[in-house]
Order: structure tokens, then sequence, then C-alpha cells
């Protein structure tokens, strides 16, 4: 990002919030630059260096990350999901899913159901949270103050 003119990250981050707006639709590098107002060869090689993933691929994670979260928040059917997050082929849509998250759609539903036959388990977060140290202060204004004497320590050194 370093050579690229703020004005530029401006049009990038306008087609870039386009795609997560409505990352269903096709995205086609040309539609892309038309929407920052650059060239399509500019716009491809400025949002890689932007952002560190070509468009095309920028976009096919946040559908998995969608197709992710339906999972995981609905009881719809994988083809509907496939469908509704913008594939066209099933296939295409399981292969690139397991490509990124390292699963294929179903298990995640599984482990999904799995995770809520255990409600009563305490979350992992809440378990942190309890075990942690009760910090009011900061250690060196806890260690200061405890090295400056009060008036019931000065009273125990001078009281027979």
């Amino acid at each position: 990002m370093p050579g690229q003119s703020p004005e530029l990250l401006r049009r990038l981050l306008r087609a870039k919030d386009r795609m997560d707006a409505a990352s269903q639709e096709e995205w086609p590098v040309s539609r892309l630059a038309e929407v920052s107002c650059v060239s399509a060869t500019h716009f491809a090689r400025s949002f890689k260096e932007a952002f560190g993933l070509p468009p095309h691929r920028y976009l096919l994670t946040r559908r998995i990350e969608r197709a992710v979260t339906l999972l995981r928040e609905t009881d719809l059917p994988i083809t509907d999901i496939a469908y509704s997050t913008g594939w066209n082929s099933i296939g295409t849509f399981g292969r690139t899913f397991r490509d990124i998250t390292g699963k294929n759609p179903g298990d995640i539903r599984e482990q999904v159901r799995a995770e809520a036959a255990q409600a009563g388990r305490v979350p992992a977060c809440v378990l942190s949270a309890a075990h942690r140290p009760d910090l009011t202060m900061a250690v060196s204004e806890k260690r200061r103050q405890e090295s400056v004497p009060t008036m019931e320590s000065h009273l125990k050194e001078t009281t027979p």
C-alpha cells in the first residue's frame, strides 16, 4: 500500500464494499474497475497490492464466510445455501468450501449441532474470564502503594 494514493485506496474500498454488500452477485474485474473508475488491469493489480488477495479470491472468501454463517444459523438445505451465496454449481461450491475451510459443508453443520447438544457446557470465553487475575490497577501502582508506609504500619512500629 505504500505506493498507492489515498484517492485510489478510497476507490478500491468502494469496490470492496460493494462486493461485501452483495457477494452473491457476479463481480467480474471489469465491473469492479468500473465502480472504482480505473482500468481493469490497474484495478486487479492495485486491489491485490492493497488487500493481499486478488479480487476474485476475495469474493470467494466472502461467499464462503456467508455460507458458513448460514450453515450455523439456519436449517436451509446446503443446495439452497450454495445458490443463495452466489454459486452456480454445487460441485464448485463444495470443492471451494473444502479448499478454504478444510471441511465439507455438511461437516460444519454437524459440528454446530453437536455443540448445541452440549448446551450445559460453559463457553471457553466465560471460563477464561472467571480465571482472569483481578487486576484493578497496574502492577507498578500496586507495588508503589505497598511500599509507601501507612498510618497502620507506622503505629505498629512505634507502639510497644
